[in-house]
C-alpha cells in the first residue's frame, strides 16, 4: 500500500517537509481526497432525505434521533484522533484506513434490517467519517505551500454545495425508484475509486524523529468528556436544560474535560497539544471557527423548515429553495481562495466575510410569514458570501501558523471545533426557538383573528374550544396544518372552529416564523464577536515553501514573554543559508 520513498529536493534544507511529486500527480491526489470529502458530505444530506423512510420500514420511530447522533458521536470524537495520529503514522494509512472503515459502515448500513443494526453500523460509519475532513485538509497542506493552498481549497466549499444539490434529489430517486437499502452503497464505487488513487499516488511520507507515543489515557478521557456533552446537546432539542440527561450530561461531560486537560498536560504525546493554544494566531482562528459554526449552522438550520411549513413546499423543493445560499458559498469560498492565494493577505477579507454574514442574519431578524421568497434568496445568498471565505480560509491561516510536524492535529482540532460549534449553536437555538414559539403561538392567533374581525366574545369561545388541546409541536408539521388542529380538539367544538381554521393557520405560522428570527438574533451577535475577534489576528505573510524550517527562518525569534513576534515583511522564505532553527519538541508550537 505504500507507495515510493520520498526523495528529499535537490539543494533542500534538513528537515524538509515537502512532498515531492510531480504536477499531475498532485492534481490527481487533489481530485481524490475531493472524492472522498464528497463522500462525507453527500451521506449527510442523502440520509436526511431517506430517513423517514427508512424509520417507517424498520419500525424505528422511538430511536429516530440516534441514526443521526451516532453518527456525529463518532465522527466527532475519533477527528482529532486521526489528525494526532496522522501527524505520527502519515496521512496516506490513516486516510486510507478511514475511508476504508466509511466504506463498510456504508455497506453494512444498507444491510441492516433492524433499526438498532442501523445504528451500530451508522457507529461504524462516523468512525471512517472522522478521518475523510481533517486529514484530506492536512494532505493539501503536505502538497501545497500556504500561498499555493488557496488555488484548491475554495474547491473544498464547491463540494459541499455540490452535495447539497445532488444530495437530495439522488436521495429521494433512490428511496422511491431503488431502495432506501441503495443511499448507502452508492457510496462504495466512490469511495474506491479514491482509494485506489491516493494508495497508487500519494507517497507515505512519515517525518524522521517523531515519537511515535499513542496517547491511550488522552483518547480514553477524551471521548468520556465528549459523549455525555454532544449527547446532552442533542436532548437539549427535545428537552429542558434542567433534565438530568441535558444539564447533568453536559455538566458531568465538562467534570471529565477538566480531567482531560490535565492528562493532556502531562502526556508525552499529547493528541491535543495545549501549546497550540499560546499561538495566538492560532487560538483566535480555533475561537472564529467556533463561533462562526454555532452562529451560522444554528439559525440557517430552520430555513428548510420555514419553506416546508409555512411555504408549504416538500422536503424536497425546500433543500432546493437553499440554493441562494449555497451559491453565495459556493462563489465566497473560491474566490477567498484564489484572493488569498494571489495577494498573501487574508485578514481583512475574513473581516469582511464575517461582517457580511452578521449583516444577512441581521436582514433575517426580519422574517415573517409574509416574507416574499426572492427577498428571502437575497439573504440567503448574502449569507452564503459571509460563510463561504471562513471554509476556505482559516484552515489556510491555520496551517501556516503552525510547524509541519503539528499540521494534522492542528487541523483536525480547526475541524473539530467548527462541529461542536455547530452543535452547541443548534442546541441554544433550537431552545429559543421553541420558547418563542410556544409564546407567540397565543398572542399571534389572537391577534389574526381580531384582524378578521372576529367578535371578542367569539374569540373567548373559540380559545375555550381549543385551549391546551393541541401540542404545537404536533402541528407545526410537515402537512395540513389545518385538518391537524381540527383533529386536535374536541369533536363537539369543531364546527365553531373549523370557520377560523385558515386565519388561525396564519397566527401559528407567523408565530412560527418570528420564532426562527429570534434565533437570528443570536447567531449575529455570536458572529458579530467572530467578526471584532479577527481584528486581534495577527496577518503573518504567508509561506511560498511546505516545509516548516521556512517558516523558522522567515521570522525573528519569539519574545522572551512568550507573545507573537511582529512578521517580518519581505523576509526570505528558504535560503540555503538561512540557520539552523532551534530543535524543537512535538508539544512546541510555531512562534507566529
Amino acid at each position: 500500500m505504500d507507495a515510493m520513498p520520498v526523495a528529499e529536493a535537490p539543494g533542500a534544507p534538513s528537515g524538509d517537509h515537502t512532498i515531492h511529486v510531480d504536477h499531475r500527480a498532485r492534481m490527481e491526489i487533489l481530485f481524490a481526497i475531493l472524492l472522498g470529502l464528497f463522500l462525507s458530505a453527500l451521506d449527510q444530506t442523502i440520509v436526511g432525505t431517506a430517513l423517514p423512510t427508512i424509520v417507517t420500514d424498520l419500525n424505528g420511530n422511538a430511536l429516530y434521533t440516534w441514526v443521526v447522533t451516532i453518527y456525529l458521536l463518532t465522527a466527532t470524537i475519533s477527528g482529532p484522533v486521526y489528525g494526532k495520529l496522522s501527524d505520527q503514522f502519515g496521512r496516506k494509512r490513516l486516510l486510507m484506513f478511514g475511508i476504508s472503515v466509511f466504506l463498510i459502515g456504508s455497506a453494512l448500513s444498507g444491510l441492516s434490517q433492524t433499526m438498532e443494526q442501523l445504528i451500530i453500523f451508522r457507529g461504524i460509519q462516523g468512525l471512517g467519517a472522522g478521518a475523510l475532513f481533517p486529514i484530506s485538509l492536512a494532505v493539501i497542506g503536505d502538497l501545497f505551500s500556504p500561498q499555493e493552498r488557496g488555488k484548491y481549497q475554495g474547491l473544498f466549499g464547491a463540494v459541499f454545495g455540490i452535495s447539497a444539490l445532488i444530495g437530495p434529489a439522488l436521495g429521494g430517486f433512490l428511496t422511491d425508484q431503488v431502495s432506501w437499502h441503495w443511499i448507502f452503497f452508492v457510496n462504495i464505487p466512490i469511495g474506491l475509486v479514491a482509494l485506489y488513487i491516493i494508495g497508487r499516488l500519494l507517497p507515505a511520507h512519515t517525518e524522521s524523529g517523531v515519537t511515535r507515543t499513542v496517547d491511550y489515557l488522552g483518547v480514553a478521557v477524551f471521548t468520556a468528556a465528549l459523549i455525555p456533552i454532544l449527547i446532552g446537546l442533542t436532548n437539549a432539542q427535545f428537552n429542558d436544560w434542567t433534565d438530568p440527561f441535558v444539564g447533568g450530561l453536559i455538566l458531568l461531560g465538562l467534570v471529565i474535560g477538566v480531567v482531560f486537560l490535565w492528562v493532556e498536560s502531562r502526556a508525552k504525546e499529547p493528541i491535543v497539544p495545549l501549546n497550540l493554544f499560546r499561538n495566538r494566531t492560532y487560538s483566535i482562528s480555533i475561537l472564529a471557527t467556533f463561533l462562526v459554526s454555532f452562529g451560522f449552522f444554528g439559525a440557517i438550520i430552520f430555513l428548510p423548515r420555514w419553506y416546508q411549513i409555512v411555504a408549504g413546499s416538500s422536503a424536497t423543493e425546500s433543500g432546493y429553495q437553499l440554493l441562494p445560499l449555497l451559491a453565495g458559498l459556493i462563489l465566497g469560498s473560491v474566490f477567498s481562495g484564489q484572493w488569498v492565494s494571489r495577494t498573501g493577505h487574508y485578514k481583512w477579507l475574513t473581516f469582511i466575510a464575517l461582517a457580511t454574514l452578521t449583516v444577512a442574519l441581521y436582514l433575517m431578524t426580519g422574517l415573517h410569514a409574509d416574507t416574499p421568497t426572492p427577498v428571502l434568496y437575497t439573504w440567503q445568498f448574502i449569507a452564503g458570501l459571509g460563510i463561504g471565505p471562513s471554509l476556505a480560509v482559516f484552515t489556510i491561516i491555520v496551517q501556516n501558523a503552525v510547524p509541519w510536524q503539528m499540521l494534522g492535529v492542528a487541523t483536525s482540532n480547526l475541524t473539530f471545533f467548527r462541529q461542536v460549534g455547530g452543535t452547541v449553536g443548534l442546541a441554544i437555538a433550537g431552545t429559543i426557538f421553541a420558547r418563542t414559539l410556544e409564546s407567540e403561538a397565543p398572542k399571534q392567533v389572537t391577534s389574526a383573528l381580531l384582524g378578521a374581525g372576529v367578535p371578542q366574545s367569539q374569540l373567548d369561545q373559540l380559545q375555550q374550544g381549543f385551549s391546551g388541546a393541541f401540542d404545537l409541536g404536533q402541528i407545526t408539521g410537515v402537512g395540513d396544518m389545518g385538518q391537524r388542529i381540527l383533529a386536535s380538539i374536541p369533536e363537539a367544538a369543531r364546527p365553531f372552529v373549523e370557520p377560523y381554521i385558515p386565519v388561525i393557520v396564519q397566527g401559528i405560522h407567523e408565530a412560527f416564523s418570528l420564532a426562527i428570527a429570534n434565533t437570528m438574533y443570536l447567531s449575529m451577535v455570536v458572529t458579530a464577536i467572530a467578526a471584532v475577534s479577527i481584528l486581534a489576528l495577527r496577518e503573518v505573510p504567508l509561506r511560498k515553501t511546505i516545509n516548516a524550517n521556512s517558516m523558522a527562518a522567515a521570522r525573528p525569534s519569539a519574545p522572551a514573554d512568550g507573545s507573537e513576534p511582529a512578521p517580518v515583511e519581505g523576509a526570505p522564505v528558504a535560503a540555503s543559508s538561512a540557520p539552523k532553527p532551534e530543535t524543537r519538541g512535538p508539544n512546541v508550537p510555531a512562534t507566529e
